[in-house]
């Protein structure tokens, strides 16, 4: 299988947010790859990976970085491809990592979802991914019509709640 979603992280502290982007991803039968690498540590091998990761047949990149957060600007300053952040909740209760990712300067962008968002983050994946493929826009339509459906269950759910002077 060639992976249509990359889900890079920092580090595999990292791996207990980003877990649901992968399951959300298995579970829509989307074709996904997961690996560490780090901007500061690693950064011949970030820019190996985001120079090739299109030839390999990625379309979409998620990365995720807590603190300094450089990583997902790092990778975006070296594909075409689009990429997503997901700032990790370290230190300042992640707005450290939201605002280093989303600061990035003109014509390198990331789109930044909110912290610990990695289950946006693969939402938004697949939503760029339905643009050009019939099979995942059908699985994305049938997803959003289950949230629907979950807050017309709530709403009979609550309709049974009573209170003395609760109108509904």
């Amino acid at each position: 299988m060639t992976p249509l979603v990359s889900i890079i992280m920092g580090s595999t502290s990292d791996l207990p947010v980003m877990e649901k982007a992968a399951a959300f991803l298995n579970e829509q039968q989307i074709p996904f790859e997961m690996q560490a690498l780090s901007a500061h540590r690693t950064p011949a091998d970030v820019s190996a990976y985001a120079r090739h990761a299109e030839q390999r047949g990625v379309k979409v990149i998620i990365a995720a970085a807590g603190m300094a957060a450089a990583l997902p600007g790092v990778i975006a300053a070296q594909t075409e491809l689009p990429v997503i952040g997901v700032p990790i909740k370290g230190m300042l209760d992640g707005l450290d990592a939201l605002l280093s990712i989303v600061q990035m300067p003109p014509g390198i962008p990331v789109a930044t979802v909110a912290v610990n968002g990695a289950l946006n983050a693969a939402v938004l994946a697949m939503q760029m991914l339905a643009l050009s493929d019939a099979a995942i826009a059908e699985r994305l339509k049938s997803y959003k019509s289950g949230l629907a459906k979950k807050i017309v269950k709530a709403n009979n759910e609550l309709a049974e709640v009573k209170y003395d002077y609760k109108t509904n």
